[in-house]
C-alpha cells in the first residue's frame, strides 16, 4: 500500500506541476514559481483537502533535488572563470553578503524574533538566485552584455561564500553560540578541505571519467557520475560537513573534465525531475494563515532585499572600478533571493533551530523578488539616466576622478608582470601547504584507527605516534620541497626588487643572496611549528622527533631529484586538466 500511495503522490505532483508550469510559461514567468504554486495548490494547508499522503517520502526526494541543484551549480562553476572575474565579483559579493546578513539580523531583532531566526534570516537574504537571474537574462536577451558577465562572476563567488555560510550556520546551530575563534576555525578548516578536495579531485576524477568515456556508453558514464556524486556527499557528511558542500565540490571537480558537456546532458533530466520535486515541496509548506499573519514582515523584508542588494552590489561594482550605469545594472540584476535561500531555510528547520514561520516567509519574499527581477533589469538604464541628470556636477566629477585614479594605480608593463608572477608563486605555495596540512590533519584524525593496526608491531603509544607523524612527514616531502623552491624563487625576486645597488653598494649581491636563503628557511621553520601545533595529538617525544628529522633529511638528500620529479608530474597533470578544452 505504501508503494501505491507513493506513486499516487508522485503522479499528483507531476501532473499538477506540469499544468501549472505550462500556464506560467505562457505567462512568461519563471518556471520555478510554477513549481512552488503547484506545491501550494496540492499542499495540506490549501482547502478543501490535501492531495499528498506521504510527505516524509516527498521531503526525502526533495533532498535529492537539493543535491542535484548544487551538483549542477558545481558543474557550471569553473576555476578558470573564478580567476577571470576579477575584483568586481569578489568586492560586490563580499559587500553584499556582509550587508544583507546584518540587515536581515537587524530586521529579525526589530520584529522581536529569536537570535537564531534573525541570524538565519540574514543568511537567507545574503545569496541571490542563479537560476532566476540566468532565466531572466536569457529571456531579455542580455546574457552576453558586460554587466551580465559581471553578475555571473558575482554569482560564482556567492556560491562559494554561500557554502561557507551553510557550514558556519551548521556549527553555530550545534554549539548555540557565535565566537570569533570558532568562526575563524570553521572557515579555515572549510577552506583547507575545499582546496585539498579540489586539487586531489581534479587530479583523479577527470582521468577516471575519461577512462569510462572510452567505452562510449552513456549508461556507464551516468552511473559512474552518480556514484561519485553520492559517494563524495557521503564522505563529506562523515567529515561532519553539509551534503550541499559535497554536491557542489564534486560538481566543480567534474567541471574540469573533458566530458563536461556530455555529463550535463545526462544529468539535466534527472536534475529537472528532482529539483521540480524540491520546489513543489517548498510550496507544500506554504501556509496561507502564516503568510497573512506575517504580511507586514514579508513586505519589509522584500523592500530590504531589493534596496539592500541594489546598494551593496552596485556599490561593490563601483568600488571595483566600473562606471555608475554598469554598477547600477549589476545591483538591480542581483536583487532577489532563490534556491540557495530555500536550502538555508531548510537547514534551519532540519537542525530545529528556527521557527516554523521562517520558511514560508523566505518563500514569499523569494516569489515577490523573483517577479520583480525582469522589471528591475529593464528599469536599470532609464533609472541610471535619471540619476545621472539629478546628481550634482561636483559629485559626478568626483566619481569620475575616482574611476580615473583606480585605472592610474593599476600596474602596467613590467610591474603588472611582476605582480602576476608573485601572485602565481604565492598561490602555488598556498596549495602545497594546504596539501601538507591536510596530510598531517588526516594523520591526527585517523591516528586511533591506525594505532590499532600498528599494535601488533609497536605496542607503545609513543612509538605509534612517531610512526604516524614520520609517515605524514615523508608523504609531505614532495610538497614541502616544492613550497621551499617556490619560496626561494619569491625571495630572490623580492631581493632583486628591494635591494638596489645605490643602497647596498658593492655588497648588493651578498645581501641579495642572504635574503634569498634566509626567507625560505625562516618560512620552513614557521611551517614546521604550525604543523607541530596542528598535529599535537600525534606529536612524538623530542628524541623521536630528532630521529624522524634525521631520517627525513637523509631521504631528502638521497631522493631530492626524484621527489621534485614526482611533484612536477602531479603539477603538470593538474595544469593539463585545467587547460584542457571541454570536449564538444
Amino acid at each position: 500500500m505504501h508503494a501505491i500511495s507513493f506513486i499516487q503522490d508522485l503522479a499528483v505532483i507531476m501532473l499538477v506541476a506540469g499544468v501549472v508550469t505550462i500556464l506560467f510559461h505562457r505567462l512568461r514567468q519563471p518556471v520555478v514559481l510554477g513549481y512552488i504554486v503547484a506545491g501550494f495548490i496540492i499542499g495540506p494547508h490549501t482547502p478543501p483537502f490535501g492531495l499528498i499522503h506521504d510527505e516524509d517520502t516527498i521531503k526525502t526526494l526533495a533532498e535529492l533535488g537539493v543535491i542535484f541543484l548544487m551538483f549542477s551549480l558545481g558543474l557550471e562553476f569553473s576555476l578558470r572563470k573564478l580567476f577571470k572575474v576579477g575584483a568586481t565579483a569578489f568586492i560586490a559579493a563580499f559587500l553584499e553578503i556582509v550587508l544583507m546578513i546584518w540587515i536581515g539580523y537587524e530586521i529579525g531583532r526589530w520584529f522581536d524574533w529569536g537570535t537564531m531566526d534573525s541570524l538565519f534570516l540574514g543568511a537567507i537574504l545574503a545569496i541571490s538566485s542563479t537560476t532566476i537571474i540566468v532565466k531572466a537574462l536569457n529571456d531579455l536577451k542580455m546574457k552576453n552584455e558586460r554587466f551580465a558577465q559581471l553578475i555571473f562572476g558575482v554569482l560564482i563567488v556567492e556560491d562559494i561564500l554561500g557554502i561557507g555560510i551553510i557550514a558556519l550556520l551548521s556549527g553555530i546551530a550545534v554549539s548555540g553560540a557565535v565566537s570569533s575563534g570558532e568562526v575563524f576555525s570553521t572557515v579555515g578548516k572549510l577552506s583547507l578541505f575545499m582546496v585539498i578536495a579540489l586539487v586531489v579531485g581534479i587530479l583523479v576524477v577527470p582521468r577516471l571519467l575519461a577512462y569510462v568515456a572510452t567505452f562510449e556508453s552513456n549508461e556507464m558514464l551516468l552511473v559512474t557520475v552518480l556514484g561519485l556524486c553520492f559517494g563524495f556527499c557521503l564522505l563529506v557528511v562523515k567529515l561532519e560537513y553539509s551534503m550541499v558542500l559535497g554536491a557542489f565540490l564534486i560538481g566543480a571537480i567534474m567541471a574540469e573534465s573533458r566530458q563536461l558537456l556530455k555529463i550535463e546532458r545526462l544529468i539535466e533530466p534527472i536534475r529537472d525531475m528532482f529539483s521540480a520535486i524540491f520546489f513543489v515541496a517548498i510550496g507544500l509548506m506554504l501556509d496561507p494563515a502564516i503568510l497573512l499573519d506575517y504580511a507586514w514582515p514579508i513586505a519589509v523584508i522584500t523592500v530590504a532585499v531589493v534596496l539592500g542588494k541594489i546598494v551593496s552590489c552596485g556599490l561593490g561594482a563601483f568600488i571595483a572600478g566600473n562606471d555608475g550605469k554598469t554598477s547600477l545594472r549589476v545591483g538591480m540584476g542581483l536583487s532577489q533571493i532563490g534556491e540557495f535561500s530555500f536550502i538555508i531555510a531548510a537547514l534551519g528547520m532540519t537542525l530545529q533551530v528556527t521557527s516554523d514561520f521562517l520558511y514560508p516567509v523566505a518563500v514569499a519574499v523569494s516569489v515577490l523578488t523573483t517577479l520583480s527581477t525582469p522589471y528591475l533589469i529593464r528599469a536599470a538604464d532609464p533609472l541610471s539616466h535619471r540619476l545621472g541628470a539629478i546628481v550634482p556636477q561636483r559629485v559626478a566629477r568626483v566619481l569620475g576622478m575616482y574611476g580615473e585614479w583606480l585605472r592610474s594605480i593599476q600596474p602596467r608593463g613590467q610591474g603588472a608582470m611582476l605582480a602576476l608572477m608573485i601572485r602565481k608563486i604565492l598561490l602555488q605555495v598556498g596549495v602545497n601547504l594546504a596539501l601538507v596540512i591536510g596530510i598531517f590533519l588526516a594523520g591526527a584524525y585517523f591516528a586511533e584507527r591506525i594505532g590499532g593496526h600498528l599494535t601488533t608491531w609497536v605496542a607503545e603509544p609513543g612509538g605509534q605516534k612517531a610512526l604516524i607523524w614520520g609517515a605524514a612527514l615523508l608523504l609531505s616531502l614532495p610538497f614541502l620541497i616544492a613550497a621551499y623552491r617556490k619560496l626561494k624563487a619569491l625571495s630572490m625576486l623580492l631581493a632583486e626588487m628591494g635591494v638596489k645597488p645605490e643602497m647596498a653598494g658593492r655588497h648588493t649581491q651578498r645581501v641579495r643572496r642572504v635574503i634569498a636563503e634566509v626567507i625560505p628557511l625562516l618560512s620552513l621553520l614557521v611551517i614546521f611549528v604550525l604543523l607541530a601545533a596542528l598535529s599535537a595529538s600525534i606529536l612524538p617525544t623530542m628524541e623521536l622527533l630528532l630521529l624522524i628529522a634525521v631520517v627525513a633529511a637523509a631521504v631528502v638528500a638521497v631522493l631530492w631529484r626524484w621527489l621534485i620529479r614526482v611533484h612536477t608530474r602531479m603539477q603538470v597533470a593538474l595544469l593539463e586538466t585545467l587547460d584542457n578544452n571541454v570536449e564538444h
